[in-house]
């Protein structure tokens, strides 16, 4: 993919945050782009900012579309593919967050989590699969350094990253032999609006969104000789290793 102007993505959750830096990484690089939300205003307003500061020769779509829904999922892989003839890129972005005590943590809290999380991301590449195969495409997901390191308050998040990360890998060895490439992206802390923080110039130290665009760029410029099937990404100095 080292050249990928015309190139068709369809990123999931990304109306903002990471999903939203990556949609417009990829419209730089001249790939048309369809996000999705589960509100349809959301999605569609988010396509009309990014199409007024990306590259004029591509253009990015709003979807309604619920990861928990693998119908809904099928229906924004059609969409996608009647208004650009193809998928080359899958990003399984779309996630949610609720901490607490397994004593607090309610059954609908997990179960939120659980279907967005890791349902979500299964829902995503099973409805895309074929269109991958036919483009000899790429499927990544966003887990989480919480996919990896589990912390106390984090039942059904770490066990949605936990599950996202192995789906990732396992999925990466079954699609390997078709030339569909399967990776990762476990990012630690990001400037986002996630769980109800606020970016801020509190948040400079932290990861920002156009630096994940740019690493998914980087992916898919890589050599197809060559995947990197987990990458970890972390700030280089958190607050806490200030002297």
């Amino acid at each position: 993919m080292k050249n990928l102007h015309g190139k068709v993505a369809l990123i999931t959750g990304g109306t903002k945050g990471i999903g939203y830096g990556i949609a417009e990484a990829l419209l730089k690089q001249g790939i048309n782009v369809a996000i999705t939300s589960r509100n349809k205003e959301s999605a569609e307003e988010a396509a009309k900012k990014l199409n007024g500061s990306g590259n004029d020769r591509v253009h990015a779509i709003g979807l309604k579309a619920d990861v928990r829904d693998y119908a809904s999922q099928q229906q924004a892989v059609e969409a996608t593919i009647k208004e650009f003839g193809k998928i080359d890129v899958i990003v399984a972005n779309a996630g949610l967050g609720h901490f607490g005590s397994i004593e607090d943590l309610t059954v609908d809290q997990w179960n939120e989590v659980i279907e967005t999380n890791l349902t979500g991301a299964f829902y995503s590449l099973k409805a895309a699969v074929a269109a991958l195969k036919d483009t000899k495409g790429y499927y990544i997901t966003i887990s989480s350094l919480a996919g990896t390191n589990f912390f106390e308050g984090g039942t059904a998040y770490n066990a949605s990253k936990f599950g996202v990360t192995g789906f990732t890998q396992a999925a990466m060895l079954d699609l390997r032999k078709h030339e569909v490439k399967v990776s990762t992206i476990m990012p630690g802390s990001v400037s986002t609006h996630f769980n109800g923080n606020e970016p801020s110039d509190k948040g400079a130290w932290k990861i920002q969104i156009e630096d994940l665009g740019e690493l998914v760029v980087d992916l898919l410029k890589m050599h197809p000789r060559t995947l990197p099937s987990k990458i970890e990404v972390r700030p280089t100095v958190p607050p806490s290793a200030k002297k």
